[in-house]
């Protein structure tokens, strides 16, 4: 039987929003063509409980979709994508350590983190401006700046897409490493529904890395709220990366890589500007747009995809790019850093 036979497209409306032969070309922050043979919008989990428990929903092939904005999708998408817009934002409780703080998972990222900070609930700052839902950020153990999501993580919901069965995964359950979780490494296993920070009372500003502390002193601030260095991560996120909405991208499109003490010597012997950063276990973290950069590639297109001029970790579309194109130049550009030294790349977005 084949997938659009299997849940009658009727019966699917009553349940959720559902667009048959779906144009994803909005909702993929790099703009490229594709399309889905059904796209349905989850405004509720009860809405996704009702589409797990219809007749056949074993056999379809699904894609769950947040922002859009670490995806490189390509072509005809088969089977249902699963359009994440659970709202809904709360305070769940408060200890003497912390704010417990829940956002449904199709929150905005921005928007959680700024509305955290406009109540008085610090801790979320370094991740200001990153693009995409709450839903997909523990996915990605998003980072920047010198904080990661995992830091900051307390509990989590998502449902079993296969059995419908609801969980809540507690932090060491979710296995959280370098922009990497239990949920990306079973893809299309578990939608999360919500999330829910634990943020500190007794806060401290995360000013470690270097370009926070020079916009900071830029600003005259030497004893930073967390508001001034949301600002101040804005501010420089704004001067270095493209705006999604003027031109395509999925933002750092390649992981930091990190390599064995002995190599980082290596490199540093030929290289002592490389950028290197000491891990917990001896190895250390390369800086990939630096790597890239010296390979020849900032500003450099290939295609209607280009390596952009004022960051080289991210990939931008020129206009008309396919997820063919965009994979050609990652390819182009690893083989590249690679060749030159020895380290390999890997690209944080997932190609479907």
């Amino acid at each position: 039987m084949a997938a659009a036979d299997i849940i009658d497209v009727a019966d699917l409306a009553a349940i959720a929003e559902i667009t048959v032969d779906a144009d994803l070309g909005a909702l993929n922050t790099f703009g490229l063509p594709a399309r889905a043979a059904r796209l349905a919008r989850l405004r509720s989990v009860a809405a996704l409980a009702a589409l797990i428990a219809s007749p056949g929903w074993a056999q379809w092939p699904r894609l769950v979709l947040g922002g859009g904005s670490n995806l490189i999708l390509g072509g005809e998408l088969p089977g249902i994508v699963l359009k994440v817009e659970l709202g809904g934002r709360r305070l769940v409780r408060e200890d003497d350590g912390a704010w417990i703080v829940e956002a449904g998972a199709g929150e905005n990222w921005h928007g959680f983190v700024r509305w955290t900070l406009a109540q008085g609930w610090p801790g979320l700052e370094n991740l200001s401006l990153i693009p995409g839902t709450v839903g997909a950020a523990p996915i990605q153990n998003i980072g920047a700046y010198g904080l990661e999501l995992a830091e900051r993580f307390d509990a989590l919901d998502a449902v079993d897409l296969a059995s419908g069965e609801a969980r809540t995964f507690e932090l060491a359950d979710c296995a959280f490493g370098y922009r990497d979780s239990v949920f990306k490494r079973a893809p299309g296993r578990w939608l999360v529904t919500a999330v829910r920070f634990r943020l500190p009372k007794a806060w401290r500003p995360v000013t470690r890395y270097a370009d926070v502390a020079r916009e900071l002193e830029a600003r005259g601030l030497a004893a930073p709220s967390a508001l001034d260095v949301s600002d101040a991560v804005i501010a420089i996120r704004r001067r270095k990366l493209p705006d999604p909405a003027e031109l395509g991208n999925a933002g750092s499109f390649f992981k930091n890589p990190v390599v064995e003490a002995v190599h980082c010597a290596h490199l540093l012997a030929a290289h002592p500007d490389l950028p290197h950063y000491p891990q917990a276990d001896g190895r250390e973290k390369l800086a990939a747009g630096w790597l890239i950069e010296q390979a020849g590639w900032k500003g450099r297109d290939l295609g209607p995809v280009g390596c952009f001029e004022r960051q080289a970790l991210v990939l931008v579309n020129r206009g008309g790019a396919t997820g063919a194109d965009v994979a050609r130049i990652a390819h182009a550009i690893g083989a590249d850093v690679e060749a030159r030294f020895g380290v390999r790349l890997e690209p944080e977005p997932v190609f479907v």
